[in-house]
């Protein structure tokens, strides 16, 4: 998959991604939505962070959300 990012997005609707955030935290979910700032729409997505007071020990968070939305400024990844 390439071309444009808007594009990639665009080809993603509907599928599952992987979204990692500025702060390490990471959701997996099914693309429902984006706008051109690359707000992204998530349903039926685990969020799974790592804790920041431990990080060498890797301890890690998990829950689920049936609706998610990331603002644009906080992505760092999309991986389809």
């Amino acid at each position: 998959m390439s071309g444009r990012p808007l594009d990639v997005l665009e080809a993603a609707l509907g599928d599952r991604v992987r979204v990692h955030l500025k702060t390490g935290t990471e959701y997996v979910g099914e693309l429902a939505g984006y706008d051109q700032h690359m707000n992204l729409v998530l349903e039926e997505a685990e969020r799974t962070a790592t804790s920041e007071t431990t990080p060498a020990n890797g301890d890690e968070e998990t829950s689920s959300q049936d609706t998610t939305i990331i603002r644009g400024d906080n992505v760092v990844s999309i991986n389809p």
